[in-house]
């Protein structure tokens, strides 16, 4: 084949490729969802690539110092500055699991693990309730909803209060739903100052849990009520087992994690900070269905998300360094998909607090 006719080929081909991009980012709109726009938070593009670097560099960092603690906001924030959109876009506006329902979607699941803390922290009208790690506010909008409750999130990263405030507006829940931007280790909000308080599948990011905990107890009025969707290994881990540390350690490492807890750790540090412990479970339990279900993507699903993404960034659409984020997130699905199907590894471990009404002052 000569040089014109090769030019030729390779013009054609990539105009078909460009045609298929065009169709699924238009198939996106007439769906509903939103359109592929990979910002990536608030990393301006020409750093996208270094922040992933430095992202991987908090793996190597000695375990339990100071140090490396006191890092590990700003750790968690690169993190999601680097795959909100992409979650957004492959997951929906609720970064959590939930247990397949029989016979209905992963849409009606997700609401249904959601709308759960309302009847666990009774929450109701006139009521302020705190989402401790809300996201883009998929959760908190499904809660106010269902409780006539005022919401109030709180994360860590600013690019994630953009989104939830514009997605609350959209939804018309502005009024109900309010977004700050804090570390939930060390909250701005008054002592005794809410009704009630959840966290779903974020505490995990704390280094230390007490400290979060700790922080919620502050905030709660006396007799309020907090549960929370943990992240945590089960009794079938085993240290021991090489198969087992590697699904554990990728599982930390593709998701910004500190370190994993073990499931039999969480109701002593919830009474150490003062809580009551009403009840404690796992969520993914028969006969829960299995939550891994939806990270078992065919590779056909990983290769045309691989090629989108990667068209992007060469059409310069999308900066350099989010192939290798979506990469990352594709492995760390296959450890988690593990770590459910082996049983080692559970994302809603359940557990009820409340908080104490002080006996002499009532």
């Amino acid at each position: 084949m000569d040089t014109a006719a090769l030019l030729a080929t390779a013009a054609v081909f990539a105009a078909g490729v460009l045609y298929w991009f065009i169709w699924v980012m238009g198939s996106a709109e007439v769906k509903g969802k939103r359109a592929v726009d990979l910002k990536m938070g608030s990393i301006t593009k020409d750093k996208v690539q270094d922040k992933y670097k430095q992202y991987w560099s908090f793996f190597r960092r000695p375990k339990d110092t100071v140090e490396s603690s006191e890092k590990v906001p700003a750790f968690v924030d690169t993190f999601y500055n680097l795959v909100t959109d992409i979650y957004e876009w492959g997951w929906g506006q609720s970064f959590h699991f939930s247990p397949s329902v029989p016979n209905r979607s992963h849409r009606d699941a997700t609401r249904i693990h959601e709308e759960r803390v309302v009847d666990l922290i009774k929450a109701s009208p006139g009521h302020r309730i705190l989402d401790v790690g809300c996201g883009v506010g998929g959760p908190m909008r499904a809660i106010a909803a269902r409780s006539g409750s005022t919401v109030v999130g709180i994360t860590i990263n600013e690019y994630q209060v953009s989104r939830a405030r514009s997605h609350n507006r959209k939804a018309g829940l502005d009024g109900a739903c309010e977004v700050v931007c804090g570390n939930f280790l060390e909250m701005s909000f008054e002592d005794c100052s809410f009704d009630g308080a959840y966290s779903i599948e974020a505490t995990c990011h704390a280094p230390r849990l007490e400290d979060v905990y700790a922080e919620i107890y502050r905030v709660l009025k006396p007799g309020g009520l907090y549960v929370s969707y943990e992240w945590v290994t089960t009794g079938l881990f085993r240290a021991d087992d090489p198969k087992h540390v590697e699904t554990i350690q990728g599982i930390e490492r593709g998701d910004a994690l500190p370190g994993l807890r073990a499931q039999d750790q969480i109701a002593g540090v919830a009474r150490k900070v003062g809580f009551e412990v009403v009840v404690e479970r796992d969520l993914a339990l028969p006969p829960a269905g299995p939550w891994w279900t939806r990270l078992k993507m065919g590779r056909l699903a990983y290769w045309r998300n691989h090629v989108l993404v990667s068209v992007m960034t060469l059409l310069r659409l999308a900066p350099k360094g989010v192939v290798e984020v979506h990469e990352m997130l594709y492995e760390t699905a296959k450890h988690l998909t593990n770590g459910g199907e082996t049983g080692i590894f559970t994302p809603m471990h359940m557990i009820l607090c409340r908080k104490p009404i002080d006996k002499a002052s009532s």
